[in-house]
């Protein structure tokens, strides 16, 4: 199978706004299948609700639309009971670590043997703009419009913390990266969890001045710093600035998932 195999050509064309993040992030996962010569028939996709959610729609295996924030519930039952399954999970920021946060850290905990990706764009944008759990401290969006007040979730420290085998971070700039990431994911036994950081010049970028697709990229080159960077500043004393961020793989390790028949 090549890449365009992967692809539902009758769903086509997608629904995304222009300038959307999520068809490369869904790109960047097809091609690492593709790289690993995965199956159709051996491959699930499975999603909650939101824009990152129509993803799975788009691909030509076996998918699992489901209800907002309990993609990660359906993702386990169905590992539980077709353990040599493939199951990769589309989630955004809102779905997982909102509506379906204690999902998401029960899912971590019992290292299932599935691998999620958190499309995040800092946002509710199906919904119309909403705030969510990791809109960046003084953002705005319809519901907070004098600017967030509330500390973002750091996802990856959230997974790393609760027991997920693999955590790593890239942005939907970092092409090459995100797919070597999802694939090495994809390899390692346990829960995956790579979040990935999406611009939304729709729904959050207009009202953040950065309403050109371009500035929302430029934004995720200048202020993602490598961890292997962020870790020798810190060992100096030298400490994040507000805008950054931290990409790269954060953890991979073998503690062996719970009552799962690994199939890596």
């Amino acid at each position: 199978m090549n890449l365009e195999d992967w692809y539902r050509q009758d769903r086509l064309p997608h629904i995304y706004c222009a300038g959307c993040g999520n068809g490369t992030i869904l790109n960047c996962t097809l091609r690492a299948v593709e790289e690993l010569d995965f199956k159709k028939e051996e491959t699930t996709f499975v999603s909650g609700i939101g824009c990152s959610s129509r993803a799975s729609g788009y691909t030509s295996s076996d998918s699992l639309h489901t209800t907002h924030g309990r993609a990660l519930a359906f993702a386990t039952g169905l590992k539980l009971v077709k353990p040599r399954q493939h199951v990769i999970v589309f989630t955004g920021d809102g779905d997982c670590s909102a509506i379906g946060g204690n999902h998401f850290i029960h899912a971590c905990r019992r290292n299932i043997d599935i691998t999620v990706i958190c499309m995040n764009n800092n946002i509710y944008g199906m919904t119309g703009g909403q705030g969510s759990p990791c809109t960046p401290y003084g953002a705005i969006s319809t519901t907070t419009p004098y600017g967030m007040q509330e500390q973002p979730f750091d996802l990856c420290k959230l997974a790393e913390a609760a027991g997920a085998n693999y955590v790593a971070r890239w942005t939907s700039f970092h092409v090459k990266e995100l797919t070597e990431a999802i694939r090495i994911g994809l390899e390692t036994p346990g829960l995956s969890f790579i979040e990935v950081m999406a611009q939304c010049p729709t729904s959050f970028g207009s009202k953040n001045k950065m309403r050109q697709v371009t500035q929302m990229i430029d934004m995720f080159r200048e202020n993602a710093v490598l961890k292997v960077k962020a870790d020798r500043d810190a060992a100096k004393g030298i400490q994040l600035s507000p805008e950054k961020f931290v990409v790269g793989q954060f953890v991979r390790r073998k503690n062996p998932p719970l009552g799962v028949e690994a199939a890596k």
